[in-house]
């Protein structure tokens, strides 16, 4: 099987989310069952004005292959030179990034506005391409399914991606205008599968086992790709892949939960200084407590304590509470 069967063969993907899916993250979604994950989104232009300050965004350990470094511009010679500087790391794919919503990136004309202009797209996948064409590295592209609502272009897009030289398409059935409200549309995911030569990684509202299964029977993807459903559930890939293999329901118990919970703490603190880890996973204890009674509070407590031991304890108490 080549890189990119290797890569999209019936494999489950943790979706690159900014400042989330950092390495701690990706190294415990892979424990669990995460096939291949992608960076957090990093900038071209930051590589290229800046190389040691952008790199921590890039960083990644052999635990997390397959891993693809996501880049974002919207200058073809700029991706180009951050590509080139990128490669040092030895990723396993590169991923470019055109369908990031949020504000600041739209404004620079990359992310979600590339949808906008097909052209400069197209000139940057090429350019990307040609610098990959003496390695044996695919080229994934992600993307939306539009600007918004009256301006759905994923299958013209992703044509256009496919003639320039990605190698798997990746797409997010939400338009730019959608944010992260509302509904994916997996129809156009399946839209994108009928006109493509090249495999199709499915993404968006997948949360659970059943969300997994339909994804797949409806659109025929060739791979699923996890974004927020793993945020508070990072077993959410075993569960996936116990059911497709087996037919079997996977059932964690608390305790194993709360081992992973532990694991992914102590190994934020081992990556990060103290007051840097505790405050980013905070949004992850977040997660990690909904839909538990008493959970509020818990939350309330949780996003005042600087101490490793009380997160924990806290944390442990309401799962054990949560098993009675």
């Amino acid at each position: 099987m080549n890189k990119i069967g290797e890569l999209t063969s019936g494999k489950i993907w943790l979706a690159p989310l900014a400042g989330l899916t950092d390495r701690a993250f990706r190294i415990i979604c892979k424990q669990n069952g995460a096939d291949v994950v992608v960076s957090e989104m990093v900038s071209a232009d930051g590589l290229v004005m800046d190389y040691e300050r952008s790199l921590r965004y890039a960083l990644f350990t052999a635990a997390e292959r397959p891993l693809g470094i996501q880049l974002f511009g919207s200058k073809p010679e700029t991706m180009v030179q951050a590509c080139r500087l990128i490669l040092s790391l030895k990723p396993d794919f590169i991923d470019i990034n055109m369908g990031c919503p949020v504000k600041k990136v739209v404004n620079r004309g990359a992310g979600s506005a590339l949808l906008k202009d097909i052209p400069l797209a197209v000139e940057i996948v090429k350019g990307v391409k040609r610098e990959l064409q003496d390695t044996d590295l695919p080229l994934t592209v992600k993307i939306r399914s539009g600007w918004d609502q009256n301006n759905i272009v994923a299958v013209e897009f992703s044509l256009a991606m496919e003639d320039a030289g990605a190698d798997i398409l990746i797409v997010h059935p939400r338009t730019r205008s959608q944010l992260y409200s509302g509904k994916s549309d997996w129809s156009v995911i399946s839209e994108v599968v009928s006109a493509l030569k090249i495999p199709v990684v499915g993404n968006g509202d997948v949360t659970n086992v059943a969300d997994a299964v339909r994804m797949l029977e409806i659109t025929g993807c060739a791979s699923l790709m996890i974004g927020r459903g793993a945020l508070g559930h990072p077993w959410l890939f075993n569960e996936i892949k116990t059911y497709l293999l087996t037919g079997k329901k996977l059932e964690l118990s608390y305790q194993k939960r709360y081992e992973i919970i532990k694991a992914h703490t102590e190994l934020a603190l081992k990556l990060k200084n103290k007051e840097q880890a505790l405050k980013e996973m905070r949004t992850h204890f977040c997660h990690y407590t909904k839909g538990f009674p008493g959970g509020g509070k818990i939350r309330s407590m949780l996003n005042k304590s600087v101490s490793q031991r009380e997160i924990l304890e806290l944390i442990g108490e309401l799962y054990e509470e949560g098993h009675r």
